[in-house]
């Protein structure tokens, strides 16, 4: 049923874009109830308005901690219109009612991001704020609650629609909208206040938003959703939609580059299906990107790229060469996009600094699982020689390079590499002798020697075949977590090829 407003609370932290719905509830002759800078924000507009000390009679107090929290300010709120004992009681006690309440809520998330003193994000936590849009919200059969300054716009545009009155419909929609404003701000203060305590393991709590549709899920028949700020991450400079399957493969490959330091060497990863079938490292982006190519130029057509450095002209020219469906860089050089950017749907994104979650979240059967993110990634200092043979220092480098490809690359997996180059992998087999043999063919289909070469394997060997397979194809050097109790009959294998071995005691499995 349609209701109209006549009187308002409004009480926000953030001003901007209120103009124009003061100046509705101006024109209809609203009366507006409102506090502190909000009060002062709505008077320099040239709206009336009553403090809402005046409204109660009592002053805010513990420096502005208590304000609203009063009856008549909650009755005016609560009560049921359509109860008889209700009209009667805020009769009784002269307890107006409050039509529309405008209320956001102090900026605790933003002032956590922040890196802020404990007291100054606990003075973040809203009280009074909270307590109105729930009231609100709770009896939107009477009472229209706006929670965000984003839905000024859309709110303004609906009561001058309908003459300054909402229908059940509208109250109910941003009543919705309010509890999802309160229960995500309750469960950032929680994952805030649970750090460090046994409460942090003792429940999941996740809100993630904004929501964006995606085109579709995995398959055309499957729906799908992104929920998080996507916009904090990236900026989109090209193309069409990211869709599910390109998030998958861009998060694996933005995890992938983490490993390649943007001091570091010049690199390129080029993923499929979230593997990669290509990564180098060289002096130039150019030459990184050729050599990251060699590896799979037949599986890089439609893939991701990432790099970590700005796309120069000479590597954009290169790519361009390349059907593919998403291009991730620090930067892009002026005179490398129009070159890139000739393809209608191809997807440009120009990636920003952030500081990715600590947990990793999936559904499984009917709950969910919750694991620490894989931060760990071995260097020469953990290598522990098991073998007659010391890697040399080539190999170390060449070890090192594989390890990290490894680690994100599907199990069970075998990489083929040299310093600085991905030569081959073998990728989600269910038997590390067909990963190894996988990686092998391909590293000879795509013409690459693999003389000298060092491999790289996820798990320990439990028995000695990849080692003697991999020393008959020219593998000099080998690192695999160990822990195996038949470690030492692959450890004997090597020392009869004349082939080194480190152990790292970390696995990386990646299912």
């Amino acid at each position: 049923m349609s209701q109209p407003i006549r009187s308002a609370l409004v009480s926000v932290y953030y001003k901007d874009r209120l103009e124009p719905l003061v100046a509705l509830l101006k024109e209809h002759g609203v009366t507006i109830y409102s506090t502190g800078g909000t009060q002062q924000f709505i008077e320099e507009q040239g709206a009336p308005v009553t403090a809402v000390e005046s409204l109660t009679g009592f002053p805010a107090v513990f420096g502005g901690r208590v304000k609203t929290l009063h009856p008549t300010v909650f009755g005016g709120i609560l009560h049921r219109r359509h109860e008889a004992s209700d009209l009667q009681e805020a009769e009784q006690h002269q307890i107006p009612p409050i039509d529309l309440v405008i209320v956001d809520l102090y900026p605790f998330e933003e002032t956590v991001a922040s890196g802020a003193l404990e007291q100054d994000v606990i003075e973040k936590i809203d009280i009074g704020g909270i307590s109105l849009l729930r009231a609100a919200a709770k009896n939107f059969r009477d009472v229209l609650v706006v929670s965000s300054r984003d839905q000024y716009a859309a709110v303004t545009e609906l009561l001058q629609a309908k003459g300054c009155a909402t229908d059940l419909e509208d109250r109910r929609h941003y009543a919705a909208a309010a509890f999802e404003a309160t229960s995500h701000y309750d469960t950032q203060i929680f994952r805030y206040m649970a750090q460090g305590t046994e409460l942090s393991g003792a429940a999941l709590k996740l809100s993630e938003k904004p929501a964006t549709p995606l085109r579709y899920g995995e398959n055309p028949h499957q729906a799908g959703t992104f929920y998080g700020d996507l916009n904090a991450l990236f900026d989109q400079l090209h193309g069409k939609q990211l869709s599910y399957n390109n998030l998958v493969d861009v998060d694996a490959a933005v995890l992938l580059m983490q490993e390649f330091a943007a001091a570091g060497p010049a690199a390129c990863a080029i993923l499929k299906h979230t593997n990669a079938c290509g990564v180098a490292q060289a002096d130039t982006l150019h030459q990184a990107y050729l050599n990251a190519l060699s590896c799979d130029p037949v599986s890089a057509f439609g893939g991701v790229i990432i790099v970590n450095k700005p796309v120069d002209a000479a590597t954009a020219e290169e790519l361009n060469k390349l059907f593919f469906e998403v291009l991730i860089a620090p930067e892009f050089a002026a005179e490398a996009l129009p070159i890139l950017q000739s393809k209608k749907n191809r997807i440009l994104l120009r990636q920003k600094p952030v500081q990715f979650p600590a947990k990793q979240v999936k559904t499984l059967l009917n709950g969910v699982i919750e694991q620490d993110f894989d931060k760990v990634v071995e260097g020469a200092a953990d290598f522990r020689t098991v073998t007659d043979s010391v890697p040399t220092a080539e190999e170390v480098a060449a070890l090192e390079f594989a390890l990290k490809v490894c680690k994100h690359t599907k199990s069970n997996t075998i990489v083929l590499a040299r310093a600085g180059q991905l030569l081959a992998s073998g990728v989600g087999q269910t038997s590390r002798v067909d990963a190894l043999r996988q990686a092998i063919e391909k590293a000879h289909s795509f013409g690459f020697d693999l003389q000298g070469a060092v491999m790289a394997s996820d798990a320990f060997f439990p028995f000695p075949d990849c080692v003697e397979i991999a020393g008959e194809a020219g593998i000099r050097a080998v690192v695999q977590p160990g822990g195996s109790i038949k470690d030492q009959d692959s450890v004997a294998a090597c020392n009869r090829l004349g082939m080194a071995m480190v152990l790292t005691g970390v696995r990386h499995f990646k299912h």
